[in-house]
């Protein structure tokens, strides 16, 4: 009654949408308790690209997702390392346990010896192997930071790392990205005002704008970290993504030697080879590791062996898979920015020196608009607001990846035309030609 009279409709016909949304499950009635909204199975949110995205009518079709910036692995070289790796788990399974809390020594190893090719000398004691970067930025913030405790982030930055500060009720404080990393005067400013905890950064190909922080600003950022007693956390999951610039990366933090032992560094294999490994870790003191790995010891005990024996195959075989990763950038950035200014030349980007993805600008606040309406052309996005710490941002942005093949990345920018300009929608791809990250 009381809806019928709000809406001015019949209670007859009030009756019959209850009905239909029952019948479609979207209701469930209890006679003398009343009705309550719900989700019919299968309508839940879809995870797409690390996030949570409703469901959209027709969104079950979407061929192209440009929500992810990931590649797969080619599956002979995983059937190689499989192949090699049975007889070391089949030896392992019968001596011990498997519960390395700081990661399986081989591969402690390895990931050590990476930085001391770099230029900064490390012992496989400085090394936790975790389930992903993802997991070793929570185990850091954990250790580092308390409820209602400061962090510094740059502004756009990677969601995932600013929404597992909210979850530990951290303040994320925001700071203005320029073209070669974070402004660094105003980041001293805000380490002076703030006084966070941590400063949680990016320096090599920053997710989302690719930017590289120059010597000068990684050295002004330690600097000020230092004098205000900030932990830095650097997040260095696409280091090895150097499409335009010396490939390793020298000396590959943001801080100089004298202050290393305030920095803990995160990385990853899941751009380099496959984040289905799930294979991250942390550098730090071998003090501060092992305080990290008794932490993790709370939630998930240790890593799965397999997958560090995995991991540790793939590293052993050197730089060829991320050299042919390399070279297969290289032509997808080439192919992404020739069809975007031939289909949406008023958009305009900086072309990134490394990692994964352009940061588009639309020339207009329609970045989430955009989106949306991109669902029914057949391509999934993610827009520049999602990247803000604060509501609202970056809505004239869009993080674009060029991590699908050539033509994939082709018929993408066909469709986002269409969707920009509102034309009619494209019939999706056929299924032999859907790509998943």
């Amino acid at each position: 009654r009381d809806l019928a009279a709000a809406l001015g409709m019949s209670r007859t016909t009030v009756t019959a949408a209850y009905d239909l949304l029952r019948e479609d499950g979207f209701l469930e009635s209890r006679r003398g308790s009343g009705t309550w909204t719900m989700l019919p199975p299968g309508a839940g949110p879809a995870v797409s690209g690390g996030w949570l995205m409703p469901t959209q009518p027709g969104s079950a079709d979407v061929a192209i997702d440009l929500s992810c910036a990931s590649f797969g692995i080619p599956a002979a070289l995983m059937s190689e390392v499989l192949a090699e790796a049975v007889p070391r788990v089949a030896a392992l399974a019968s001596a011990d346990t498997g519960y390395y809390h700081a990661g399986l020594p081989e591969l402690c190893e390895l990931i050590a010896q990476r930085y001391t090719e770099r230029g900064l000398p490390t012992t496989p004691d400085q090394i936790v192997i975790t389930s992903g970067a993802q997991h070793a930025t929570v185990l850091a913030l954990g250790l580092l930071c308390g409820p209602g405790d400061r962090v510094v982030v740059e502004s756009p930055t990677y969601p995932n790392s600013v929404e597992a500060m909210r979850r530990a009720r951290l303040r994320p404080v925001p700071v203005p990205m320029g073209e070669d990393g974070i402004e660094s005067d105003v980041l001293a400013a805000q380490l002076r005002q703030a006084a966070p905890r941590v400063a949680y950064l990016i320096p090599d190909f920053q997710n989302p704008t690719g930017a590289l922080m120059s010597p000068e600003r990684r050295a002004e950022a330690a600097d000020a970290a230092r004098a205000a007693g900030t932990w830095i956390i650097n997040d260095e999951t696409v280091s090895d993504m150097a499409l335009d610039v010396p490939s390793p990366l020298p000396f590959p933090v943001s801080v100089s030697r004298a202050s290393a032992e305030q920095v803990i560094s995160v990385g990853s294999m899941s751009k380099s080879h496959w984040g289905g490994l799930r294979i991250g870790w942390i550098r730090a003191t071998p003090r501060l590791a092992t305080e990290l790995a008794g932490q993790r010891v709370a939630t998930d005990m240790a890593g799965s062996v397999l997958d560090q024996i995995l991991a540790a195959a793939l590293l052993r075989r050197g730089w060829g898979i991320v050299e042919d990763r390399r070279a297969a950038l290289r032509r997808q950035r080439a192919a992404l920015e020739t069809a975007l200014l031939a289909e949406l030349p008023e958009w305009s980007w900086r072309t990134p020196p490394g990692g994964l993805s352009l940061w588009v600008d639309l020339g207009e606040p329609t970045s989430s608009e955009l989106a949306d309406r991109a669902a029914a052309f057949g391509v999934r996005l993610a827009g520049g607001s999602k990247f803000g710490v604060d509501p609202g941002t970056f809505e004239h942005r869009l993080r674009i990846p060029y991590t699908l093949p050539e033509d994939t990345l082709r018929d993408a920018v066909r469709r986002l035309a269409s969707a920009f300009r509102c034309e009619a929608a494209l019939p999706a791809l056929p299924e032999e030609n859907r790509w998943v990250a």
